[in-house]
């Protein structure tokens, strides 16, 4: 895995063996990064990762030069693996959070611009993710949601869906908090 762009451009991070992810393939995020790049002014920006896994989407956005990343991951191992690469890579705005993301989302009274979540595809309440971080109030007004999810599931009638990308097997929809 690499980080695509930003501060820490080119940088590989390599994976212990035996961690069960899925991380999202380069080609995915830099198809997304370059959609966010066209819509998003990165400096002081808020972003959640919810299901973080390897943290590659928290260390993209904070390469990028974001504010405040929070990296929600319940699993102890990978949570590790994410503070330890952090701090590697001296990604100060990354902040871990080692629960379950619906408890999470229940009591955080933090507030974002950008949520990414990246469930495992056979989540049984994946289809509800969107509704429960809605529910949350944790996203700003006009703010952006992004969910990774596996080419069986839409969201297109979703009263917030503003978009679905694709790229290879990664799917993406978008949803917009209205203002």
């Amino acid at each position: 895995m690499r980080i695509i762009s930003g501060t820490h451009k080119g940088r590989l991070i390599r994976t212990p063996a035996g961690l069960k992810l899925r991380p999202t393939t380069d080609i995915a995020r830099e198809g997304l990064f370059n959609i966010l790049n066209n819509s998003l002014d990165y400096n002081g920006l808020r972003v959640l990762d919810l299901f973080a896994g390897t943290g590659s989407i928290s260390y993209e956005f904070a390469s990028r030069g974001v504010g405040t990343v929070h990296s929600v991951e319940i699993n102890s191992r990978h949570a590790a693996f994410v503070v330890s690469t952090s701090r590697k890579l001296d990604l100060q705005a990354i902040k871990i959070f080692r629960t379950d993301v619906r408890s999470y989302l229940k009591r955080t009274s933090d507030v974002y611009d950008v949520i990414f979540a990246d469930p495992p595809y056979n989540l049984e309440w994946l289809n509800d993710i969107p509704d429960i971080v809605f529910e949350s109030k944790c996203l700003e007004p006009g703010g952006l949601m992004i969910l990774e999810h596996p080419r069986d599931h839409s969201f297109n009638n979703h009263q917030y869906f503003s978009e679905h990308r694709k790229y290879g097997s990664v799917n993406f929809a978008f949803f917009r908090m209205p203002l």
